[in-house]
């Protein structure tokens, strides 16, 4: 009988250990550890950029120096006229020649046809020249497809129409040669919500500047 006893104990124990490995009865259920990849990563926000100011006032008239007197050679008083609306057009007062070969004859009763070369800060553009001229007085008409105008003008009419921008980038150089009547300048504004939006800006033969979207 005490072997017997002893086998019991031995089975007993055998089964304690066998069932050790097993799951404790009504335990939870361990929570599960945080993904390193699920952790939330804050979204980068689109930075609000600083507006350009819109310009209150209209593109000044620059002044023009240098005119000659009342009485000074017709040739003269014409290619300052020429000259001076060059400036007050390009929006900006700048070392300006005009180049009109024979207008030293134009004092000469009867009708002038001249082709005259413009010179406005290092940038030329060509144009017609017609004087009707009399005995006691004369008429002029200066006429060109081109126009000389600055950058800085562009921008500004560009300004006055697109709201909220922060810069504004026009295709053309500083000083600029166009043809009033050919393809508008086009200008690219980027707002202050980081968006770009194209517009067209077309120049008139007196230096006027009209803006739309493109």
């Amino acid at each position: 009988m005490q072997v017997v006893r002893g086998l019991l104990v031995g089975l007993a124990v055998f089964a304690l250990a066998a069932c050790s490995d097993s799951k404790p009865s009504g335990s939870s259920s361990p929570s599960t550890a945080p993904t390193v990849g699920e952790s939330s990563i804050p979204t980068a926000s689109t930075p609000s950029l600083t507006p350009l100011p819109t310009p209150s006032k209209p593109w000044p008239t620059p002044t023009v120096t240098g005119a000659p007197a009342d009485d000074a050679p017709l040739a003269e008083r014409i290619t300052f006229a020429i000259a001076k609306q060059t400036q007050i057009a390009a929006g900006r007062a700048a070392r300006t020649t005009v180049k009109c070969p024979g207008i030293d004859k134009v004092e000469t009763a009867g009708q002038h046809s001249l082709d005259c070369t413009v010179t406005y800060s290092g940038k030329s553009f060509t144009g017609k020249l017609t004087v009707d001229a009399k005995q006691y007085s004369a008429s002029y008409k200066f006429t060109s497809a081109q126009v000389a105008i600055v950058r800085a003008k562009v921008v500004d009419a560009v300004l006055r129409t697109a709201a909220g921008a922060s810069k504004v980038t026009c295709d053309m150089d500083e000083i600029g040669i166009v043809v009033h009547d050919g393809p508008p300048i086009g200008c690219d504004v980027t707002t202050t919500a980081n968006a770009v939006q194209p517009y067209k800006a077309s120049v008139t033969g007196n230096g006027q500047v009209q803006v739309e979207k493109a």
